[in-house]
């Protein structure tokens, strides 16, 4: 009886238990959300601002448990996580990321006071500020509530709008294990360390990567990271040695600094972090020889030292780090022998990186321990090394500053990558009969000969520029055989710099996916095809220093996606067009025979940056309307940096668009600061009238060049306004009266030109005008001051005249030069030859040769003093 009884008590119990447990089940089902924490996410909606409504699920109708981003703890109930990371796909071409989608507005600390909250999200969005106050703390201080926080998981990385002065509010929340505030302007942070160590005893992970962070307290012996394994301050602006205290951290397994400006050598300190995998020093200062102790971190699996001043050989012992799987050495002053024996126990390496001057010296024979996923190297020699073609898994490969000879085997086996890039190498090889697989190609500067290869449809970008190719580009382009299902995945190709010949081809509808198409510097002849105009995801093109001719066709106008559109030294001729795209950005049309007015659609292009009109046959006024074009009104152009983007196996590649511009008087090309440039040139054409006094509100400009016109009118003051001016070229034109003394604000002018107009009066005071040659200011006969020879009488009165004839602007020096000519020639010739005279006949000749002779010399004079001009 008594067995049975209990029996039953057990049964009975676990049937209370079940009936609990449902009712549980059932309440929660009903109402899961604590009330306290959906008023806290409602205050945080209340201060977002949310495009795409993303939030659109956070209704009060509904648990908010089920809203979008957030998760809740299966038994509380309370919320336990809030993730609402942006999604952004970067661009193909400019690197303006749209985030127009994203959650942007405050982000409010009254979060952190939620009881269960222990995982916080807010990545890649467009928050401006974090607002310290709180409405859910029941009055109470900022610091108590945050103090209340268990919050372990913090991530605002790239909100890069976001205002944050300091870092004091981050050391009230004791519980975070995680902080990640990469991309974030902290420059004003002056003392972050002490701020994040503090009061965090439990964090085991920092990310500070590209926060303009300066000081790294290098002389502090001990920071109070004690849970620290993971340090990120990459792209910082620390300029020190690495910080004593650094070597403290005896439970760090990753530091990553590179591109922080921190020089010195490695001290040996750094053996004290026992348990280091992880050590990313590339492109800094460090100098000195690599040491061998590293040799001695048995759970180092990366290493990457590239790009700094390290010199001397690889060390022998780096060999001996069996869990390496990643070495980059590439990019130092390193000499020496590399041998089997520098890679004898590297059997995980998967990544290697290293370039001359260093000798390989490996054993013919040799098979190495590892497969390499991804391999960058130079030599001092001439041969590959055979046990390159040992490597099947390589994925992507980089040779540079080498020599060696490719052959049929060498093409072959790279057709297997997924990345190619060969640079500044000396390569024997004929590109005429190869096939191109890759889905990345480089072949920059290499001198490859012969005609161009055939690429596959796996290949979505490739460079061949600055090389030795020659003949035409239609097998390159009208080969169908390489077409997949009749499309290709070209997106970006650059074969600009060789010696390729022949007409453009019109086989441009097969490579609908271009996006970027350099033919530039070859020998192409003949129109633009129409089927150019079948490409609507043409972003750049350019096709300079050809011999093109011909009218732009208006079947480019299908191309809405172009910013940039280079024709620049070819024999284009025909009006400017004025369809080209609103959106465009660079526009260059110099040295060519264009010809007719600049039409006013120019003025709709609001994005434009460059504007290159240069020596062409354009006549008319300049357009009234140029203000319109607000990226030259604003300085913000360098938003953009005009450059292609490519992933490849989660690497960032990007290629940079550029362009030659003439400023300061000279050419140059502009690559990397593209994008700072701003520039109108409208020099060496026919315009007339005035200067529109609109053009003096483009307070963005750098460069503005309108010599060798026939332009009229004054200088206004508002001239004054264009501070960022650079370069600034008014000559040869009929411009009058005194130059404005506003002009002397202009701070940045580095080049100024305004000779051979009809300028008055005094050159403005001020070390900034004063700073020019003479030559800035030279024909202009009613000019004084400094830096002319010419004083300037303080009784003297200029009276403003109008020029009415081109030759009125002629200087006086020159008349008193033709004078002086005239009188001389007859003055030495009376000397001379006064017995000629005596013979009537004889006197009639001579004089008739000696003005013949004057006029002669009138005309030589004029010539060189316009070619002068």
């Amino acid at each position: 009886m008594k067995t049975s009884l209990s029996q039953y008590a057990i049964i009975f119990a676990w049937l209370l238990c079940a009936m609990i447990m449902l009712k549980t089940c059932i309440c929660s089902s009903k109402i899961r959300c604590n009330e306290k924490d959906k008023e806290g996410l409602l205050n945080f909606k209340q201060g977002v601002k949310d495009p795409s409504d993303k939030l659109f699920s956070w209704s009060i109708e509904k648990d908010c448990c089920d809203w979008i981003g957030v998760k809740c703890d299966n038994i509380t109930s309370r919320v336990t996580e809030l993730s609402l990371p942006c999604s952004t796909t970067l661009p193909t071409y400019i690197d303006k990321v749209d985030k127009s989608h994203c959650l942007t507005g405050s982000i409010h600390l009254s979060l952190l006071q939620f009881q269960s909250l222990q995982y916080l999200n807010l990545h890649n969005n467009d928050f401006l500020n974090i607002q310290f106050d709180s409405q859910n703390c029941h009055n109470l201080s900022v610091e108590y509530c945050a103090n209340s926080s268990v919050l372990e998981y913090l991530d605002l990385s790239s909100n890069e709008a976001l205002a944050i002065d300091n870092l004091h509010w981050l050391s009230r929340i004791s519980s975070l294990k995680m902080i990640d505030l990469s991309r974030i302007n902290l420059h004003k942070e002056t003392n972050w360390l002490q701020s994040v160590t503090t009061m965090l005893p439990l964090l085991s992970e920092l990310y500070l990567r590209s926060c303009q962070l300066k000081n790294l307290s290098p002389s502090l012996q001990y920071a109070n990271f004690t849970a620290l394994e993971v340090l990120n301050l990459h792209s910082n602006e620390f300029d020190s040695e690495l910080p004593k205290w650094l070597f403290n951290l005896s439970g760090i397994s990753e530091i990553c600094l590179g591109s922080s400006v921190l020089r010195g050598q490695l001290p040996k300190a750094l053996l004290n972090l026992r348990h280091l995998e992880s050590l990313g020093l590339e492109k800094n200062h460090f100098n000195g020889p690599i040491p061998d102790w590293l040799g001695q971190f048995e759970h180092l699996q990366y290493l990457d030292l590239h790009k700094n001043k390290f010199s001397g050989s690889i060390p022998i012992n780096l060999g001996n780090l069996s869990s390496l799987v990643v070495l980059g050495v590439r990019s130092n002053h390193l000499t020496g022998v590399v041998s089997e024996r520098n890679f004898a126990k590297l059997s995980k390496l998967e990544y290697l990186s290293i370039s001359p001057p260093i000798i390989f010296d490996f054993d013919s024979h040799w098979i190495p321990p590892f497969q390499l996923q991804q391999l960058i190297f130079g030599f001092a020699g001439s041969k590959l090394p055979v046990w390159l073609y040992t490597q099947r898994s390589i994925q992507s490969l980089t040779i540079v500053d080498s020599s060696f000879e490719a052959k049929g085997e060498f093409w072959n086996f790279v057709s297997r990558m997924t990345f190619l890039d060969l640079e500044r190498n000396s390569i024997d090889g004929d590109l005429s009969k190869v096939l191109l697989n890759s889905t990345y190609i480089t072949l920059l500067s290499n001198d490859l000969k012969g005609s161009l290869p055939r690429l596959s449809s796996n290949v979505v970008v490739v460079v061949m520029r600055s090389n030795s190719l020659s003949g035409s580009i239609s097998p390159l382009l009208c080969d169908h055989k390489m077409l997949l299902n009749g499309k290709s995945n070209l997106v970006y190709l650059d074969i600009s710099d060789n010696h390729l010949s022949g007409g453009l081809t019109n086989c441009w509808q097969n490579w609908k996916s271009l996006v970027h198409i350099n033919l530039g510097s070859n020998n192409l002849t003949g129109k633009i095809p129409p089927s150019m105009g079948l490409l609507p995801n043409l972003t750049s093109l350019h096709l300079h220093e050809n011999n093109l001719y011909g009218e732009i066709p208006p079947s480019l106008q299908n191309c809405h996606s172009l910013l940039i559109f280079n024709v620049r030294e070819n024999n284009f001729s025909g009006n400017i067009p004025n369809w080209i795209p609103q959106s465009a950005m660079a526009l260059q049309l110099r040295s060519n025979q264009f010809s007719g007015n600049i039409p006013p659609q120019i003025c709709q292009m609001t994005s434009l940056i460059i504007l290159d009109f240069a020596d062409n046959r354009i006549s008319g006024h300049i357009p009234n309307c140029l203000h319109n074009i607000t990226a030259l009104i604003s300085n913000n152009a360098s938003r953009s940096k005009l450059a292609f983007y490519f992933n490849f196996s989660d690497i960032h590649y990007s290629f940079r668009d550029s362009l030659e511009l003439v400023t300061k008087g000279q050419g140059s090309e502009y690559w990397k600061n593209l994008h700072f440039m701003t520039l109108i040139d409208l020099s060496n054409n026919d315009l007339s009238g005035t200067i529109p006094p609109q053009m003096f509100s483009l307070i963005g400009l750098h460069s503005l060049n309108l010599s060798h016109n026939k332009l009229m009118g004054s200088i206004p003051n508002e001239i004054g306004n264009m501070y960022n001016l650079e370069s600034l070229d008014f000559s040869t034109n009929q411009l009058w009266g005194e130059i404005p003394q506003t002009m002397s604000n202009l701070s940045f002018l580095s080049y100024l030109n305004l000779s051979f107009n009809n300028f008055i009066g005094k050159i403005p005071s001020g070390t900034q005008l004063q700073g020019f040659s003479a030559l800035s200011y030279i024909g202009n006969p009613n000019l004084c001051g400094s830096p002319l020879t010419k004083k300037c009488s303080p009784d003297t009165k200029y009276r403003e005249t109008k020029p009415t004839d081109e030759d009125e602007g002629e200087s006086d020096f020159l008349s008193w030069f033709y004078i002086g000519i005239e009188s001389g020639f007859v003055m030495g010739f009376l000397g001379i030859c006064s017995p000629i005279f005596l013979n009537r006949k004889w006197r009639h000749a001579y004089f008739n040769f000696l003005y013949d002779m004057r006029d002669r010399l009138y005309v030589m004079v004029a010539v060189k003093m316009n070619s002068f001009r």
